[in-house]
């Protein structure tokens, strides 16, 4: 089944390669989308893809790359559009 999360990440996120793993997770699992740093300081990110891949998307963003000290994670899962062609690191 396809869906959407859209997910925002706060805590130590920017500056420690987080969009940059994020980008090589979701190739690697097919999921499609974007993710991009937040003048807040956290990271946003849309997910499309088989339901079992974006949730490994989203447990990966609970943890993040080795720097990252991630405090919280919040998901909204969205009507699945098919929008994306693949996945970028937006700014």
């Amino acid at each position: 089944m396809k869906v959407r999360a859209h997910v925002i990440v706060s805590g130590r996120v920017q500056g420690v390669f987080f969009r940059y793993e994020t980008k090589k997770e979701a190739l690697k699992r097919g999921v499609k989308g974007w993710v991009r740093n937040l003048p807040t300081g956290e990271v946003e990110a849309v997910f499309e893809g088989e339901k079992e891949d974006v949730e490994e998307m989203i447990k990966f963003c609970r943890k993040g790359p080795p720097l990252a000290k991630v405090k919280d994670v919040k998901v909204s899962w969205e009507e699945y559009k098919g929008e994306f062609e693949d996945f970028k690191i937006i700014h």
